[in-house]
């Protein structure tokens, strides 16, 4: 079709042509914007001009995803910058504030487990952490899940024999620890050992978390030779059992290149509905890693989408490998590469390979995204028949897209509260889960938390946010009932379906948990179809689980702070400081005041009253009423 027979359709705006024709040629950022005046997508160019006609002119030519995506801009706004560099800033910038529904937003690095060293400490112990801060202290990871990052923390605390309990607790032990006894721990908290020899095993452990095990086995393998040419047989054997527990790492590992060198293999893989990234790590020439990206929709083309990961990923990682092969050349290679060499510390290359062994790798690390992306689309559409079957056997018209489901917990009345899941498309989107302290039941009454909670979930200012397809509610037929009142009462009973689930009964022969609708007297048989049945279990079960830890959070809390309260001249922050130094409220009654003198922020003053007033009759006789 040529531009005389295009629709008006395929056409831009008059307004676009017009802003089009006024754009400036220059490097900087243009921000798309839909009919409501939303940023679709913020996007950074060295021409300005050039980029933006690709969107707009020949509209025809666009694959037919991508110019789907275009007809939805109305507007678009740019912003001219002095260089390419700082187009690239604004951009990362922008995209931070705004977080448009078509650029490529990874999942934040927060939720990814992190193992931290604490290097100014005297005898450093490693930690799983999920944040990064900029504290000093060195950070190894993310780990793809949170069994993988505990599983390597296993092998180098026991490899290594290096402290796993907190400062706190060290301060405060009289004795070893079982891990001591077992002979996997130096015993730093009684037994200082020598701060070199500590040392030499934080420095082996770092090599292995950075990937270097191969060559850390070969070092280790020497010096076994040589203490026992010399006879130090102890010695010998101490290295040889650490050598063991490297080589069962290693044959574990994937030979993946002879170089040696640190590198990181990107690869991406696209499907109607869903793309996807894949990036291996492969440390001393081993995969020590395979993490996956999946993103949806988005107007970037596959080099600015390559572009966009690696500013993102790599921003704050704290170590840096020696090179990323990426599968597309993309035009800010060189912007990137100096921006991320500066702040890693570490010069590092950018290759997309044309021949040898790296292009190789490359194909290698694209069947990996391939066959990972197959697998999700299978699944994808899997939850999408379950969805179809599930909302024909609840009797609506449409799927259920968006399925919310409450539980309540607490003990004898004490710190009730309930849990709210959201589960969009089958799957668990916990940036929308929310969690409701009961504020105006003062007795335990399971129905009128829920009561509550449903009037606040469903108060007329939250009615213009996003509404369940399915409300499921823990609990039976009570449950529905109470649900059904307020719903109706609020006048939105007929806006989403409205379901309770129960768990069986084996006495009375019964073999399926029940789900129940309004006005209907028995519970519906899934006997045909358990898939269904299956995923509203499992939306119950996590509605429980988050109940249940939301309540031990606030029991905690309570229990630990109540005890306290009262102490003159003590709030919030002294209360952490004395738990936090002495570990539990047992110790703290039993040390004395000159021991309490020593917490931060104590004087000798300050810590008489808490003595005092620690083994004052009033304490005593609040803490028995």
């Amino acid at each position: 079709m040529d531009e005389s027979q295009s629709t008006e359709a395929d056409s831009p705006s008059w307004q676009i042509r017009e802003k089009l024709d006024r754009v400036a040629t220059g490097p900087g950022v243009y921000l798309m914007k839909d009919t409501d005046k939303r940023i679709l997508y913020v996007g950074k160019a060295k021409n300005l001009k050039r980029r933006l006609a690709s969107y707009f002119q020949r509209m025809d030519q666009h694959p037919v995803k991508t110019g789907v995506l275009v007809r939805k801009i109305t507007d678009f706004d740019t912003i001219l910058t002095e260089s390419e560099n700082e187009a690239l800033l604004l951009e990362s910038t922008l995209i931070k504030q705004y977080r448009p529904r078509y650029n490529i937003i990874l999942k934040d690095d927060k939720q990814y487990p992190f193992l931290r060293l604490d290097v100014s400490h005297p005898y450093p112990g490693l930690t799983i952490v999920r944040r990064m801060k900029k504290d000093h202290a060195r950070y190894f990871g993310p780990f793809s899940s949170g069994s993988a990052v505990r599983e390597t923390l296993k092998l180098v605390n026991r490899t290594f024999r290096l402290r796993t309990c907190k400062d706190s607790a060290m301060r405060n032990r009289t004795r070893p620890c079982l891990n001591y006894q077992m002979g996997v721990c130096l015993g730093v908290c009684c037994h200082p050992p020598d701060p070199q020899v500590y040392a030499k095993n934080v420095k082996e452990a770092i090599w292995v978390l950075l990937g270097k095990a191969p060559i850390l086995a070969a070092r280790l393998r020497k010096q076994m030779k040589e203490a026992a040419a010399v006879q130090d047989f102890e010695r010998a054997a101490e290295i040889r059992d650490k050598l063991f527990a490297l080589e069962k790492t290693i044959k574990r590992q994937v030979v993946v290149g002879t170089d040696m060198v640190d590198r990181d293999i990107l690869a991406r893989a696209e499907k109607p509905g869903m793309s996807l990234f894949t990036l291996l790590q492969v440390r001393a020439g081993l995969l020590v890693h395979t993490r996956h990206f999946p993103f949806r929709e988005t107007l970037a083309s596959p080099a600015d989408q390559v572009s966009s990961f690696i500013r993102q990923y790599y921003a704050d990682m704290p170590y840096l490998p020696r090179e990323i092969l990426i599968p597309e050349e993309i035009e800010d290679r060189d912007l990137l590469t100096e921006e991320l060499s500066t702040g890693g510390g570490s010069r590092l290359r950018i290759i997309k390979p044309l021949r040898g062994e790296k292009v190789r790798m490359l194909e290698w690390a694209q069947s990996n995204a391939e066959k990972e992306l197959e697998e999700r689309v299978a699944l994808q559409q899997g939850d999408e028949a379950v969805l179809q079957r599930l909302g024909v056997r609840l009797g609506m018209t449409v799927p259920p897209r968006r399925i919310e489901c409450f539980d309540n917990a607490n003990i004898s009345g004490k710190n009730p509260v309930t849990g709210m899941v959201v589960f969009v498309n089958g799957k668990a989107d916990r940036s929308l889960y929310r969690r409701y302290r009961i504020r105006h039941v003062p007795e335990q009454d399971d129905y009128a938390y829920m009561d509550e909670t449903l009037r606040r979930r469903f108060a007329p200012d939250k009615l213009e946010g996003d509404l369940p397809d399915l409300l499921l509610l823990d609990g039976g037929k009570g449950q529905l009932n109470v649900a059904v009142d307020v719903l109706k009462d609020m006048g939105i009973f007929h806006r989403f379906t409205v379901a309770a689930i129960a768990k069986m009964d084996p006495e009375k022969g019964e073999t399926e948990d029940k789900i129940f609708l309004p006005g209907r007297m028995n519970s519906l048989s899934f006997a045909k179809d358990p898939e269904s049945l299956f995923l509203l279990m499992r939306i119950r079960d996590e509605a429980h689980r988050t109940a249940v830890s939301f309540h031990r959070k606030q029991r905690k809390k309570t229990t630990l702070h109540s005890r306290m309260d009262g102490i003159p001249g003590v709030g919030p922050r002294r209360k952490s400081a004395l738990l936090q130094h002495f570990g539990s409220f047992r110790k703290l009654r039993t040390a004395s005041s000159e021991e309490i003198a020593a917490v931060p922020g104590f004087s000798h003053e300050s810590a008489a009253r808490v003595h005092a007033f620690l083994h004052s009759t009033d304490f005593m006789e609040n803490r028995i009423s």
